[in-house]
């Protein structure tokens, strides 16, 4: 059983953690706890983009920003997998240079401590050679950086099929469960 924190900054592409914790909500996950904090930005950007407050009714236990009471603000909560979706170069900034100002740059800190698997699915363009130097600290000390690029070899006809083609290479990466495309035109589970 899996304890994971997902992690939602002001970035854009809201539709990615909107289709993360849908996905994480289904029993095929195999997920014991599910932990949800949002950045300062992250309602706002959401509501912008999806057109809707959907954030404030998911399944899962929510923090707020600054609450370092959260039993993944410590190591010995356990917490095995963090996913940052969006991530902004801003949070990125922060986790690469050891900055934990808030609940998502702590529980990042803790992840990378503790050895354990922090997905960044970063969405900026162009990268500037900040960027690149924040993404190489951050793969360096453990983390996977993730672009949320989506691909098209599996045809996507919508923006949530195109962003699910981002969505299940995190689950992918997080080692969960998806019954997705796969090159060959074949879905697995």
């Amino acid at each position: 059983m899996r304890k994971i924190v997902v992690a939602i900054t002001g970035a854009s592409g809201s539709v990615y953690a909107s289709l993360l914790l849908k996905k994480l909500n289904r029993p095929e996950a195999n997920i014991q706890q599910v932990a949800v904090v949002m950045s300062a930005n992250a309602e706002t950007v959401w509501q912008t983009e999806l057109g809707n407050q959907g954030y404030a009714n998911l399944p899962f236990q929510r923090y707020e920003s600054y609450d370092f009471n959260a039993p993944f603000a410590s190591g010995s909560g356990q917490y095995d997998t963090m996913i940052i979706i969006p991530c902004s170069m801003g949070t990125m900034g922060r986790i690469a240079q050891g900055i934990s100002n808030d609940l998502v740059t702590r529980a990042a800190d803790v992840i990378l401590k503790e050895k354990r698997r922090l997905i960044c699915v970063v969405r900026e363009t162009p990268y500037n050679l900040i960027h690149v130097q924040n993404m190489e600290k951050i793969m360096l000390a453990g983390g996977i950086v993730c672009p949320a690029t989506p691909s098209f070899y599996s045809n996507p006809q919508t923006v949530e099929d195109l962003a699910s083609t981002v969505v299940d290479r995190v689950l992918d990466l997080a080692g969960i469960p998806v019954d997705t495309f796969r090159w060959g035109g074949e879905t697995s589970l």
